[in-house]
C-alpha cells in the first residue's frame, strides 16, 4: 500500500542531506501516518491510513461540532 493518507491525500516528499561537507545525497520525509477505525455512515467501520495532523484536526472539527449541538 501507498504512504499516503487516505484522507487529505498527503504523501511522501522529497528533499536533500546535506553533511557538514556538504555532500547531498537523496531522502524521502514520509508523512506521519496512523492507521484508525472509521464508522461509516451505515454503521460499518473501516480501517483507513491518516496523517496525524488530519487526525488531530478532525478531533477539533469534531469538538466543535459537539460543543456547537
Amino acid at each position: 500500500m501507498a504512504r499516503k493518507c487516505d484522507i487529505t491525500g498527503k504523501g511522501p516528499l522529497t528533499g536533500n542531506n546535506v553533511s557538514h561537507a556538504n555532500n547531498k545525497t537523496k531522502r524521502r520525509q514520509l508523512p506521519n501516518l496512523r492507521s484508525v477505525k472509521i464508522t461509516l455512515e451505515d454503521g460499518t467501520t473501516k480501517r483507513v491510513k491518516v496523517a496525524a495532523s488530519t487526525l488531530r484536526t478532525m478531533k477539533k472539527k469534531a469538538a466543535q461540532a459537539a460543543a456547537a449541538n
